[in-house]
């Protein structure tokens, strides 16, 4: 049986723009993780691997124009969107190339003898290492950021771990052009090309999940796909770390006193967000809690001048398009659902914003309104109108784990007044990053940042976004009573690496 051809598809038509590649067998596969595997020994020497990343973001600058031309090709997400990701792309991989170069991320702790503990403390040096050969799978909506030189890729090259990235459907082109230009980047370090595998294809991504040299995943997609995904990596004879990002509601709680204070702004912001990118944000805001009563009506007539606002857009598929007509449609028809903006098919090829509204109290037990507490993918929010605190207490208690919670308060709760800081304390426990008088679209690539949550945000603790994202690809080993000479060079009493460390219990930098 022949390979099933792999075409890039134009979504603002939904024609076939060119056949791409084959989708690859199982043979294929097996020969990207053991390529990958063996340039594992390239990426050993730190020095390489930041100039490795460096060099990546590089040229990936110097092939922007092509880049984003291709990008929007076949995404539909247009130059100006495309740019700027690319660019944030680019940071990151500098930014991973400074946390190798500074060594904090090895954690490094030498403990010497002490014999007049108890129990008596051996000789101990500990440090963490690579995992080995890691699969990622790219997201749909960040052909960037999240794809093939994305942040799973980048924190793991920098950890020092090949990939096999299996592309997302939406974008084979442009994951064909950018592991072309990684690979430009590696050979300019001697540094194989097989560090960055790619396949395509549905059975390819799951024969990647299974290969026993796969030491680790990271995905960014829905939650139906990431949990197979999970469930494969854990079924393994070996099973191994999954970091998935599988969906999230990202849910704001309006206060009675904000909404009373900044109404029109509340809505603006909140229609800016939910729209951004044609609704297809990880953390577009999709249950916000707003208060009943005329303050609550202000900031719906906000929302609903500046939604009306909103052009038609492109999805980044016809499948999302469908199943996106398909799944508004259904909210709209639950009891006591109104649209104020109706929100569906605004043309063949694209989708019109909306919101629905709802009241708050259909939505703190269990029924058929649960749909509306699953995610729903593109330019719709739903605005629950709550009556008092019960209500919002209850809601909030049968919400599933998110990347992020919001609250919008007034300027008097935010400086610690009122119920400000009981709202946090309640939002805490349902997301990984909590925001106040912001709007959760837009992940900063930070040190501090964390874009992860509980399941099903994420099917670990870990993020996905930031510095720390590279923990996920080592793990700590422990040397006890090992002579000196044979040591790896961080754990020599000397550090002649000058890495920051822990030793003998003092910080050192």
């Amino acid at each position: 049986m022949a390979a099933a051809p792999v075409w890039s598809v134009d979504p603002r038509t939904g024609k076939q723009r060119e056949q791409v590649a084959v989708e690859a067998t199982a043979q294929e596969v097996d020969a990207a993780v053991r390529a990958a595997h063996e340039a594992r020994g390239a990426l050993a020497d730190r020095t390489v691997r930041a100039a490795f990343l460096r060099t990546a973001a590089d040229e990936l600058e110097a092939a922007k124009d092509g880049l984003v031309e291709t990008a929007d090709a076949e995404t539909a997400l247009g130059p100006v969107r495309l740019t700027g990701e690319l660019a944030r792309t680019c940071y990151q991989l500098r930014a991973f190339a400074d946390i190798v170069d500074e060594g904090a991320f090895l954690d490094v702790v030498i403990n010497h003898p002490d014999d007049t503990a108890t129990p008596p403390i051996p000789d101990l040096r500990r440090y963490k290492v690579p995992l080995g050969v890691v699969a990622v799978y790219s997201a749909s909506n960040f052909p960037f950021a999240f794809s093939v030189a994305g942040g799973d890729t980048a924190s793991a090259l920098a950890a020092g771990c090949p990939v096999v990235v299996k592309s997302h459907p939406d974008h084979p082109a442009l994951s064909e052009y950018v592991a072309k230009v990684l690979r430009r980047a590696a050979a300019r370090h001697d540094v194989p090309a097989g560090v960055v595998g790619l396949v395509h294809g549905f059975e390819a991504g799951v024969e990647l999940i299974k290969h026993p040299l796969v030491a680790a995943a990271g995905f960014t997609g829905s939650v139906r796909g990431g949990r197979a995904l999970f469930d494969a990596a854990a079924a393994r004879p070996v099973p191994i770390p999954f970091h998935g990002e599988l969906g999230s509601l990202n849910p704001v709680v309006v206060t009675e006193a904000a909404a009373a204070e900044r109404a029109e702004a509340i809505g603006a912001g909140l229609a800016g967000s939910m729209t951004l990118g044609v609704g297809q944000f990880c953390v577009k805001p999709g249950l916000v809690l707003a208060p009943a009563g005329s303050a609550g009506d202000a900031l719906l007539k906000s929302l609903t001048d500046a939604v009306s606002d909103t052009d038609a857009g492109v999805l980044l598929d016809h499948r999302m398009r469908d199943n996106f007509v398909a799944g508004v449609a259904e909210r709209a028809e639950l009891p006591d659902v109104d649209s104020p903006v109706t929100p569906g098919a605004g043309g063949e090829h694209t989708v019109s914003a909306g919101f629905l509204t709802v009241p708050a109290s259909r939505l703190a037990e269990e029924g058929e309104h649960d749909l509306l507490l699953e995610e729903c993918f593109g330019p719709v929010t739903v605005v629950a109108r709550y009556e008092d605190e019960a209500e919002v207490k209850a809601v909030l208690s049968r919400l599933p784990g998110n990347l992020t919670a919001t609250v919008q308060l007034s300027e008097e709760e935010a400086a610690g007044h009122g119920r400000g800081a009981e709202i946090l304390a309640e939002l805490t426990p349902l997301a990984g990053r909590v925001l106040v008088n912001g709007w959760p679209t837009g992940v900063a690539v930070a040190p501090a940042q964390h874009h992860g949550g509980p399941y099903p945000a994420t099917t670990s603790t870990s993020t996905s976004v930031g510095g720390t994202a590279i923990e996920r690809w080592m793990r700590p080993v422990a040397y006890q009573n090992a002579p000196s000479a044979l040591l790896p060079a961080e754990l020599r009493d000397e550090n002649p690496l000058g890495l920051p460390r822990r030793f003998n219990g003092r910080l050192e930098r």
